[in-house]
């Protein structure tokens, strides 16, 4: 998906993830972004006083972020790393905040409790996590797969408290005024 641009990647952070630190639910600490792509969040994150790295599978959005941030003069942790493993790339608490910006619709059934497990992980015991995804409220089969709200409770029960989870807008390149989303605020449970 990286040798050209793909629609998620708007050039700028998604204006949820802006506002979210501008409300001040996202304060400035130890962030992860998981699945940051070419890396518009986590630098967006680190330009506001938040210590950042930034993960994903993928080694050629690592090579952009690592070159935006190179180009802004801005220091993010970029690397590779797989969001079911954290834990082999993170230690244990390590973060206030995590962010996840349009990963966790991707993955299977599966693959979420490993995930969510990854995430608690990697959090302080009082770290909050954010995320935005595909609604079910999306019409079409467009792009990645609806998630209802049902399956975000499922889960991310018993490992966090839901704070709320309200409908967002998930900007992209192919979907006009974007697509419809989930944002959830979270905390861990110890």
């Amino acid at each position: 998906m990286y040798r050209d641009t793909p629609p998620w990647d708007i050039g700028r952070p998604q204006p949820t993830f802006v506002k979210l630190f501008k409300d001040g639910e996202i304060t400035p600490g130890r962030v992860l972004d998981v699945g940051c792509g070419t890396g518009e969040n986590a630098l967006f994150l680190a330009e506001n006083g938040c210590s950042v790295a930034g993960v994903d599978i993928a080694h050629r959005a690592i090579e952009r972020a690592k070159e935006k941030a190179a180009k802004r003069h801005m220091k993010v942790d970029f690397f590779v790393c797989d969001a079911l493993t954290l834990g082999s790339c993170f230690r244990e608490g390590e973060f206030d905040t995590v962010i996840d910006s349009g990963l966790f619709h991707v993955l299977t059934d599966e693959e979420r409790p490993v995930y969510v497990e990854q995430v608690h992980r990697v959090l302080k015991d009082v770290g909050k996590y954010y995320m935005m995804c595909f609604s079910d409220k999306q019409p079409g089969t467009e792009g990645p797969r609806r998630v209802s709200k049902e399956e975000i409770e499922q889960s991310l029960s018993p490992k966090f408290k839901i704070k709320y989870i309200q409908d967002a807008v998930f900007e992209s390149l192919i979907h006009k005024g974007g697509a419809k989303a989930y944002l959830v605020s979270a905390g861990k449970i110890k």
